[in-house]
C-alpha cells in the first residue's frame, strides 16, 4: 500500500542525487566518507539554504511507506523562505558535486572564505575484545636502516682507521714541537764562555754526547731533534768553536751550521829561512800533521795567517807558497825595464840578498840599487849574509862574526868567490824587498857600511867609502875601548885597506862587519 503523501514521481529519489557527494580518496575507509567536515554554522546555512530544494509537501519517508507497521510521521510545516534567484540544479548523472566549490562561489556580492582542509583521522582497528581495547596502540617502527656494502668495505675501514691514527699522530707532533720550541730557545747551562774542539768525522749523537760532557747543553735529544728540524746535520762543521754563557740551542746549532770556528794566527817575519819557518809551524801545537820535507828557499811568503784548529801544517805551508807565487808574478809585471835580472826566480834570489842586508824600510831601494848597480857594470856583490847561508845554510845563524878565512873560503853561495848572484836565495823575502829589487832607486851608489845607528850609508866612489869606514871606526872605539883579537887569525875587518884591491873590485859593504860582537876565543 502506498502512502497517498509520498510523490508519485520519486521525487525523493531526486532530491537524494542533488545532495553533493565527495569524491572518495584513494586509500579512504568508508568511515571517512560518512563524516563530512564540518563547517561553520553561518556557511552551513547559507550552503543549505543554496543547495537544499524547497521541501515538497505531504513527503513521507521511504521508510514509512514501506513498513505500514511504524506510524507516519508528519513532518511539520516549515516557514515561508523568500524566493532566491538561484538557477536550477543541474542534475550529473554520474554523480559527483553538481555544482562548483564554495571557494569559488560568490554570496551577495562576497566571496565564500576556503575552509582548509581537515586532515584525515588516522583508522582506528576495532579491538577484538575488551583486553584489546584497553591495550594502547602499537605503532610499526620502520626498518632499522643497514649500511651500504661500500661503508662496510675493509679498505674504507682502514682508511678511516688510518685517518684516525694520522690525526693522532698530527696532535702528538704538534705538542711535542710546541714543548721542543720552548726548551730549544731557553738559556742553556753554560755559565761562562768556553771553547769545544768538534773532531772531524762526528755524527750528531757524538757532537751531542760532547756538548752535555762539556756542560754547553743539558738535552741532547732536544739539541738532536732541533738539528734534525732544522735540516743543519749536514751543515755541521768540524773544528774549535767558542760558545757563550748560557748559550740556547738555538744559539749552539747556529754557531756549529754557519761554520763560526775560533780564529788563530800565527806570524812568519822576514828574513827566516824555509828550515825556520818548518821549526816555527811544528811548535805550534794547534797544527796537526808533520812536515815531510823542508820547502825550497824562497817559496814561503812570509805573513800572518789565519787557521783554524784542525788545519794541518802541510796545508798551512801550501797556502804560503800558493801566496809566494802570486805576489812575484804580480811584482814580476811591474818591473823596471832596465833590470839586469831575467826570470822571476833571479828576482826572487836579489829580494833575498835585500832582506838580510837591512831591516829598514827606507834603505831597502837604495841597498837594491848597488846590488842592480854592481851587476851591471860586472862587480861581484860581495854580501856578508852570503858567506854565512854558504857556511850553515838553512840553520840562518852563525853565531859569531864572520872571520877573514871564511871570507876567502870558496862556498855555491859566497859572493866574494863567484860573479853575479847566488845559486838560489838564502832566505824568504817579503814584500817590500821584492818591491824593492824589481824597483830599486835611481842612484849611482856602489858601496854601503853601516853607520853605528842601525842604519848604513852609501858612497858613490871607493874614496868617500874609505872615509865613511874610518867614522865608523870613531863611532865603535867611542862605545868599546877595549877590542879583543883572536890568537889564531885576525876578523875580517882588520883586513880593511886604504886603496882598493885590483881585482876583484873594492868590496861594497865589507866594513860593514866592524860592527859585529868580538870573535869567540
Amino acid at each position: 500500500m502506498t502512502d497517498s503523501s509520498t510523490p508519485p514521481d520519486g521525487s525523493d529519489r531526486a532530491a537524494s542525487r542533488l545532495r553533493p557527494t565527495p569524491p572518495r580518496a584513494a586509500g579512504q575507509p568508508d568511515s571517512a566518507l560518512r563524516e563530512r567536515p564540518k563547517q561553520p554554522a553561518a556557511q552551513s546555512q547559507q550552503a543549505a539554504s543554496l543547495v537544499k530544494p524547497p521541501p515538497i509537501a505531504n513527503a513521507v519517508p521511504r521508510a514509512v511507506a514501506a513498513n505500514s507497521q511504524v506510524p507516519p510521521r508528519v513532518p511539520a510545516q516549515p516557514q515561508a523562505v523568500p524566493m532566491r534567484s538561484v538557477p536550477p540544479p543541474k542534475i550529473v548523472p554520474a554523480g559527483g558535486d553538481p555544482y562548483p566549490p564554495l571557494s569559488e562561489r560568490v554570496v551577495n556580492g562576497v566571496a565564500a572564505v576556503q575552509a582548509p582542509p581537515k586532515r584525515p583521522e588516522p583508522r582506528r582497528a576495532a579491538p577484538r575484545s575488551a583486553r584489546d581495547a584497553l591495550e594502547p596502540d602499537r605503532i610499526e617502527l620502520p626498518p632499522e636502516r643497514r649500511r651500504s656494502k661500500r661503508a662496510r668495505h675493509p679498505l674504507v675501514i682502514a682508511g678511516n682507521a688510518i685517518i684516525t691514527l694520522f690525526l693522532i699522530v698530527a696532535v702528538a707532533a704538534g705538542y711535542l714541537l710546541y714543548i721542543g720550541k720552548q726548551r730549544f730557545d731557553a738559556a742553556g747551562p753554560l755559565q761562562e764562555d768556553k771553547v769545544v774542539a768538534i773532531p772531524r768525522g762526528s755524527g750528531i749523537r757524538d757532537i751531542a754526547d760532547l756538548l752535555t760532557k762539556d756542560g754547553v747543553i743539558d738535552q741532547p735529544w732536544v739539541f738532536i731533534g732541533g738539528v734534525l728540524v732544522l735540516k743543519a746535520h749536514e751543515g755541521l762543521k768540524a773544528g774549535e768553536y767558542q760558545f757563550k754563557a748560557h748559550s740556547s740551542l738555538n744559539d749552539v746549532v747556529t754557531t756549529l751550521s754557519d761554520g763560526k770556528v775560533v780564529i788563530h794566527q800565527i806570524g812568519i817575519p822576514e828574513g827566516l829561512t824555509s828550515e825556520q819557518v818548518v821549526a816555527r809551524l811544528m811548535d805550534n801545537d794547534v797544527l796537526t800533521g808533520n812536515i815531510d820535507e823542508v820547502p825550497a828557499e824562497g817559496s814561503l811568503l812570509p805573513d800572518t795567517y789565519n787557521f783554524s784548529r784542525g788545519m794541518t801544517r802541510a796545508q798551512l805551508i801550501q797556502h804560503m807558497q800558493q801566496a809566494q807565487q802570486r805576489l812575484v808574478k804580480e811584482i814580476w809585471a811591474r818591473r823596471a825595464a832596465d833590470l839586469p835580472i831575467k826570470t822571476p826566480e833571479q828576482l826572487v834570489i836579489l829580494a833575498s840578498l835585500i832582506e838580510k842586508e837591512t831591516g829598514k824600510p827606507d834603505e831597502r831601494t837604495r841597498i837594491a840599487a848597488v846590488f842592480v848597480n854592481r851587476l851591471k857594470q860586472r862587480m861581484r856583490l860581495q854580501s856578508d849574509p852570503t858567506i854565512i847561508y854558504g857556511l850553515v845554510g838553512g840553520k840562518g845563524t852563525l853565531g859569531r862574526p864572520i872571520m877573514k878565512s871564511e871570507i876567502d873560503q870558496p862556498t855555491a853561495y859566497n859572493t866574494y868567490q863567484i860573479d853575479g848572484l847566488p845559486p838560489g836565495p838564502i832566505t824568504n823575502p817579503g814584500r817590500a824587498a821584492l818591491e824593492a829589487a824589481a824597483n830599486p832607486a835611481r842612484t849611482r851608489d856602489l858601496y854601503f857600511v853601516a853607520d853605528g845607528t842601525g842604519g848604513h850609508v852609501f858612497a858613490e866612489t871607493y874614496e868617500q867609502h874609505q872615509k865613511n869606514v874610518a867614522h865608523l871606526r870613531q863611532v865603535e872605539n867611542t862605545k868599546d875601548t877595549t877590542v879583543y883579537k883572536p890568537a889564531a887569525e885576525t876578523p875580517a875587518h882588520a883586513a880593511d885597506t886604504t886603496s882598493p884591491p885590483p881585482a876583484p873590485p873594492p868590496p861594497a859593504h865589507h866594513p860593514k862587519r866592524k860592527r859585529r860582537a868580538k870573535p869567540a876565543q
